[in-house]
């Protein structure tokens, strides 16, 4: 546990979607957090611009104000990056998917969240990382349930792109008021476009893509599956037995919680539970939804747990 000094250089990286959807939240975090730190604001407008501003963060500590799938954005980048070790991250949620940011206990109030971001700890957790550098912080589950509320792995769908609509052309900001210019009227990007009928359209699109959860092609409802889950090299369940799930959960002294449920014959089957640190799921072609984020289909894939391979910051 590192204390987080409220003197810290903070680099606050505001995602477009929660800028559409909670605008007001999204003040009231950045006037908070002005307040308290040295600030640089950066409004991306797009995951490239997103992965911009972390990189050229210097010595500032991250801050994302967005939900669920900006921060894990963020993670997924800096783990990329090699760099999760000595960078630790801050969260204000705002937005419709906060369900992790709830989960690892980080306040859901813009108000408590920033002051949580200035005065808070920083957290070691612990997080599940696959061979194709996609990380997992909260659970794993298979199939997908809700994929429908989730978002494709690589296809991903950006509000952001739409960014440069609405007021969000300048990418980044400093201090306290260098990141103003995305919360004011919609200047003059309209007025050279076509007016306020233009303007109007544009708002009505990005406000429905915003909102709208991304649909996820072919994903199939839940289901027996045959799939090998093996555990630290140990074969749980063979493709003879079919499942009707498989979860994994790290955070579990160091390891990760990995429970099959058995599909019942006659009497009920009874979950098996195990904790391990590698888990290798195979099969016929399968999806998985890490988080907020369904992926697949896939043949094969192995999860393995990183203790303490990620920082977060929560209240002290």
């Amino acid at each position: 546990m590192t204390e987080v000094a409220a003197s810290d250089q903070l680099l606050v990286v505001i995602d477009p979607v929660a800028r559409w959807t909670d605008g007001e939240s999204v003040r009231i975090a950045k006037d908070v957090l002005s307040a308290g730190a040295t600030t640089k604001v950066c409004l991306p407008e797009g995951p490239e611009e997103f992965a911009r501003a972390l990189a050229r963060r210097g010595s500032r500590r991250p801050v994302v104000v967005g939900d669920d799938r900006a921060l894990l954005r963020a993670v997924s980048l800096l783990h990329r990056q090699r760099e999760l070790a000595g960078c630790g991250v801050s969260l204000v949620p705002v937005g419709g998917v906060l369900s992790l940011a709830r989960a690892l206990g980080v306040p859901v109030g813009a108000v408590a969240a920033a002051r949580a971001v200035l005065d808070g700890v920083e957290r070691r957790l612990d997080l599940l990382v696959d061979e194709s550098d996609g990380v997992v912080l909260g659970a794993l589950r298979i199939p997908p349930v809700g994929a429908g509320e989730g978002m494709r792995g690589a296809e991903e769908v950006e509000v952001g792109g739409l960014g440069g609509v609405g007021g969000f052309g300048d990418a980044e900001g400093s201090g306290g008021s260098g990141g103003s210019a995305g919360f004011g009227s919609f200047g003059g990007g309209a007025s050279g476009l076509g007016g306020h009928a233009w303007l109007r359209t544009c708002q009505s699109l990005v406000r429905t893509l915003a909102a709208r959860p991304a649909r996820v092609a072919s994903v199939p409802g839940p289901g027996p599956s045959r799939l090998r889950v093996e555990v630290d090299g140990v074969t749980l369940v063979d493709l003879d037995q079919p499942v009707e799930a498989v979860s994994v959960t790290p955070g579990v002294a160091g390891g990760a919680e990995v429970e099959v449920r058995p599909v019942s014959v006659g009497a009920e089957a009874s979950p098996l539970r195990v904790v391990g640190r590698r888990v290798t799921v195979s099969g016929a072609d399968f999806r998985y939804r890490a988080d907020s984020v369904v992926s697949g289909p896939v043949r094969t894939r192995t999860w393995t747990v990183r203790e303490g391979g990620w920082g977060l910051t929560l209240p002290s």
